[in-house]
C-alpha cells in the first residue's frame, strides 16, 4: 500500500530546498557534494562505470547543477591526481528538541573544528551531542530512491517499483520515494533505470525503526535547527525519528 509521507529524515526535503538557491548557498552546496564525490573516488577509484558509489555521488552533484569541471576536480582529488587535505566522513549522534533522536552525517578535513561547530549549533538550539550508540540503535541503513511523478499515476509507478525489487514505497508531494534493503540497492536502482523512470536522487540513508509524534512548537524548533546545520558546509545529511 502506498504511504502518504516518508517520515524520519530530511533527505528528500533537502532536494527541494536546495533548488534555486542564491550564489552563496550554491557555493556551499557544491562544496558538500564535491567532498562526497572525492570520498567515493578515493575509496573506489575514479571510473564511473566500475565505481557505483562514485556514480551515485556524481548523479547527486549533477542534480544540484554542479559544473562539470567542479565534479572532475573532485574526482581527481579523490584519486590523488590533485593534492588536497584528507577528507573524512563522521556520523554524530545527537538529542534534538523534544528528545528527538538525530544522526548528523558530516564530511570534513578537520574533525576538531567540525565537532566544535556542530556542538555549538546544537547547544544554542536546545539540543546536544549524544554518546556513541545513543541514537544509532533506532536507525537502519537502507537504500533510498526518489522518482519524479511527472503527472504519472502513482499506483502504477508503485507497482513498477515493487516489481523492480522495492521493499517499501512512500508518496511525498510530487515525489515517489522507494526504500530498498541495503544489499539490494544497486540492483533495484538499475532495474528502475531500465524502465525509464526519472530518478531525482538516490543513495544509502538512515531510516528510523520507530518514530515519535511531536507538537508544532517542537517541529518548528527542529526545522530551525535543521536549517542551521544544513547551512554548515561540513554537514551532508540530517536524519531524525519524527513520525
Amino acid at each position: 500500500m502506498l504511504h502518504e509521507l516518508m517520515s524520519g529524515h530530511s533527505h528528500w526535503a533537502g532536494i527541494k530546498q536546495r533548488k534555486g538557491v542564491n550564489d552563496a548557498k550554491r557555493g556551499k552546496i557544491f562544496t558538500k557534494y564535491g567532498k562526497l564525490v572525492t570520498i567515493a573516488a578515493r575509496d573506489g577509484g575514479g571510473k564511473l562505470d566500475t565505481n557505483f558509489q562514485l556514480r551515485m555521488a556524481v548523479d547527486r552533484a549533477r542534480a544540484m547543477n554542479m559544473p562539470k569541471e567542479n565534479i572532475e576536480r573532485a574526482i581527481k582529488r579523490g584519486t590523488g591526481e590533485i593534492k588536497g587535505a584528507l577528507i573524512e566522513e563522521i556520523l554524530y549522534e545527537a538529542v534534538g528538541p523534544g528528545e528527538l533522536m538525530l544522526l548528523i552525517s558530516c564530511t570534513t578535513d578537520n574533525k576538531n573544528r567540525t565537532v566544535s561547530e556542530v556542538k555549538t549549533i546544537l547547544t544554542k538550539n536546545n539540543s546536544k551531542l549524544g554518546e556513541k550508540g545513543s541514537a544509532m540503535w533506532n536507525f537502519e541503513r537502507v537504500g533510498s530512491i526518489s522518482i519524479d511523478l511527472e503527472n504519472k499515476d502513482a499506483d502504477e509507478l508503485e507497482m513498477q517499483a515493487i516489481e523492480a525489487g522495492a521493499r517499501d514505497v512512500f508518496l511525498e508531494d510530487d515525489l515517489l520515494n522507494i526504500i530498498t534493503d541495503q544489499k539490494d540497492f544497486a540492483r533495484v536502482r538499475e532495474n528502475i533505470a531500465k524502465v525509464n523512470l526519472k530518478i531525482l536522487d538516490s543513495g544509502l540513508i538512515y531510516l528510523p525503526k520507530t518514530t515519535i509524534t511531536v507538537d508544532d512548537k517542537t517541529r518548528e524548533s527542529y526545522e530551525n535547527l535543521m536549517e542551521l546545520l544544513d547551512d554548515h558546509e561540513d554537514v551532508s545529511e540530517i536524519y531524525n525519528n519524527i513520525g
